[in-house]
């Protein structure tokens, strides 16, 4: 996979492989194929190894503020990422790489999710990866919209809350407006 300058192929992976981890090894190596991830060397331990990075990753999204995302994403960095070096490994063209060679599939994505991820927040912004922001959903997304005002994992779950808060709307939902709903005045009860 190349990374191109936002970042953007790799935050969708480790979006997905988040939202719906793979099922086994033959899956992940499917699900990396799909995101044009050219896999060099797989073996046993990686299913496993990917639901960890996975894990190490959220811990990013999840953090509490700028600061501590850029701690988080730091550290996972000096773990996994090695200086840059030019390559053509595969003859598809001259390009950087940030881990050593022979890398295992674990590896080679921890860069490409990790390095994808730095890319996509400093050039696009901060806050672009999330939970989503439906009550009943805690899936991730990688805000990769123009406008950055991505709140929601899906349309689905956008759309479903927006009925949600018409439905509120359209009845009272606080104390004070049910206490007038059913208000009496001093002559015989109200009619709204």
């Amino acid at each position: 996979m190349h990374i191109n300058p936002y970042g953007e192929g790799p935050v969708l992976l480790a979006e997905d492989l988040a939202n719906d981890p793979p099922v086994d090894l033959r899956d992940l190596v499917r699900r990396c194929a799909a995101h044009d991830v050219l896999v060099e060397s797989v073996g046993p331990e990686d299913h496993e190894g990917c639901r960890a990075l996975i894990e190490a990753w959220l811990t990013v999204v999840d953090a509490e503020d700028v600061a501590d995302r850029v701690e988080r994403l730091n550290a996972l960095l000096a773990v996994h990422a090695s200086h840059p070096r030019v390559t053509d490994h595969a003859g598809t063209g001259w390009h950087l790489h940030y881990r050593e060679s022979g890398a295992t599939l674990t590896g080679q994505l921890a860069v490409l999710i990790l390095t994808g991820t730095a890319l996509h927040l400093t050039t696009r912004g901060m806050n672009r990866l999330g939970r989503c922001a439906s009550a009943d959903c805690d899936r991730v997304f990688a805000d990769v919209s123009r406008n950055g005002r991505q709140r929601y994992c899906s349309p689905r779950c956008g759309s479903r809350e927006a009925v949600r808060r018409h439905r509120a709307g359209a009845r009272p939902h606080n104390a004070a407006a049910r206490a007038l709903d059913t208000w009496t005045a001093p002559n015989g009860p109200s009619t709204p």
